[in-house]
């Protein structure tokens, strides 16, 4: 089953302690980049989010946003800054003694200096919030992978109704292609009949033979006709498979796109050539879809 690259999923854990929103947002990309933007206090935590992101998302620029929020009550302590306390209280002995006037420096006036005490959060153990955080993240790509396979879907069977159109105009090609032949033949010979009749001659049977099959064998297209049902084949197949097929489908498109080429350059034929545009607006249109396969 297809899955388009594009998509967004959220997922949310809550707790007494902790409230963890992941919103994550994919688009079309060549390859597999994830972008992640959380707070600098899980920093330690982010390999883990990004191996638990691309153990399922294969393709694809993916930019994930954590936030977390903390109710519990928070682990505090109150530093001392014992030299720099004890510089303001040497100053301050410093400027009464330079203006004779009785020191007033007490402990409580000294506490109120610039940071003289210094409140500092004692830091979680980032380690037990990952359990909690992975389960938001897991929420979050299921609900994003959700949409991306219901996009895929659509994507799947807007390409099985081109590739169906592909066949159809290639099996027209196909049945074409002796007629081409016919008519070949029946220009030369009006063209040696009109040469001939001045002189009351006729055309040279075995002449024209030869001049037909030259240009039978310049103008065989079988083995493209050949290959190009095969790789038709072979894009109904991946279409299907459960893997990552985007790039595989890419590589096929260029193969048909190839061989359809070579048709039109050997045909000589204006009803083929009208066909072969057709079918290169089909190929280019299923291409576009193909960009946003994972």
């Amino acid at each position: 089953m297809l899955k388009s690259m594009t998509g967004f999923g959220r997922g949310e854990y809550i707790d007494s302690a902790y409230r963890i929103v992941v919103e994550i947002k994919a688009v079309n990309h060549r390859y597999n980049e994830i972008v992640i933007r959380m707070p600098k206090t899980l920093g330690s935590l982010e390999d883990k989010v990004r191996r638990s992101i691309a153990n399922t998302i294969q393709r694809g620029r993916v930019d994930a946003f954590i936030t977390v929020d903390e109710y519990g009550e928070k682990k505090r302590t109150v530093r001392v800054d014992k030299e720099l306390a004890i510089a303001y209280h040497n100053a301050m002995r410093e400027l009464a003694g330079l203006l004779e006037m009785p020191s007033s420096d007490n402990i409580y006036h000294i506490s109120k200096y610039p940071d003289v005490f210094k409140v500092e959060e004692v830091p979680e153990d980032v380690e037990k919030l990952w359990p909690k955080l992975a389960a938001a993240i897991e929420s979050a790509v299921a609900n994003l992978m959700k949409m991306r396979e219901t996009e895929g879907a659509n994507i799947e069977r807007d390409l099985l109704e081109r590739v169906d159109k592909l066949h159809t105009y290639i099996n027209t090609i196909e049945e074409r292609a002796p007629q081409i032949l016919v008519e070949y033949r029946e220009k030369i010979l009006s063209r040696m009949r009109e040469l001939l009749s001045s002189i009351g001659a006729e055309p040279d049977e075995v002449r024209l033979l030869q001049e037909t099959a030259i240009f039978a064998d310049r103008t065989n297209f079988t083995e493209e006709i050949v290959r190009l049902k095969s790789h038709l084949s072979q894009f109904k197949t991946a279409v299907k498979s459960p893997e990552a097929v985007g790039r595989k489908l890419d590589f096929i498109v260029q193969e048909v796109n190839r061989e359809t080429n070579t048709i039109a350059s050997k045909a000589n034929d204006v009803a083929i050539a009208n066909i072969v545009v057709e079918i290169k607006s089909e190929i280019e249109k299923v291409r576009e879809q193909i960009q946003n396969i994972e």
